[in-house]
């Protein structure tokens, strides 16, 4: 038996981060791959802090990552990014949005937010493609869409082939928002073009 894919997905609430996961684990069933996936700690709404764990492969019995065993870390927002790059496995890759968002506990007082989230991830040694997916998101007119680009951003790092995700993405809004589905794909490719174009 192969062993499973895991992937932690981490950002703010209203990021889109339980939305992409949700199309990850679709592509996963796609394929005929056994998925679960949950969400672990925080609110997915209100800005507070989320974090969705995704595992599938042959058989997967819980959708838990242990610390240590995550195979692909994907911050939507940078701190996050570093607060969970404990979860990655040796040598893993992570994948991280650069532009802030602060959850409500920095802009409360109660935690700081780094100085250099992003450079402390760098001296981690940890294979690392960071790039604004909000700025892309908004050259589409729609900041919403840095889920989709981040998604796009991903597809590479997955062990099937991009096409696979991005069908994913193109079924989820055919059926549910089908105004929005050209939007999303094209939000889709520049994020897969960005992520392309960074060195790992």
């Amino acid at each position: 038996m192969q062993r499973n894919t895991n992937i932690l997905v981490c950002g703010i609430g209203g990021q889109g981060v339980m939305t992409a996961t949700e199309i990850l684990a679709e592509a996963a069933l796609a394929l005929g791959f056994d998925a679960k996936k949950t969400e672990v700690a925080g609110m997915s709404q209100r800005g507070g802090v989320v974090v969705s764990h995704l595992r599938f492969g042959e058989r997967v019995l819980s959708p838990q990552i242990a610390p240590g065993d995550a195979d692909l870390l994907v911050g939507f927002e940078a701190a996050e990014t570093l607060r969970w790059a404990h979860m990655l496995r040796p040598g893993a890759p992570v994948l991280t949005n650069t532009s802030r968002l602060s959850p409500p506990v920095v802009e409360c007082g109660v935690f700081e937010y780094p100085a250099d989230p992003v450079g402390q991830l760098r001296a981690l040694g940890v294979p690392l493609q960071a790039f604004d997916a909000a700025e892309i998101a908004l050259a589409f007119g729609d900041i919403r869409l840095g889920n989709t680009v981040m998604l796009g951003a991903m597809s590479a790092h997955l062990p099937f082939p991009a096409r696979v995700l991005r069908n994913a993405v193109e079924a989820r809004f055919a059926q549910r928002k089908p105004e929005r589905r050209e939007l999303n794909l094209r939000a889709f490719d520049a994020g897969q073009a960005r992520a392309a174009a960074l060195s790992v």
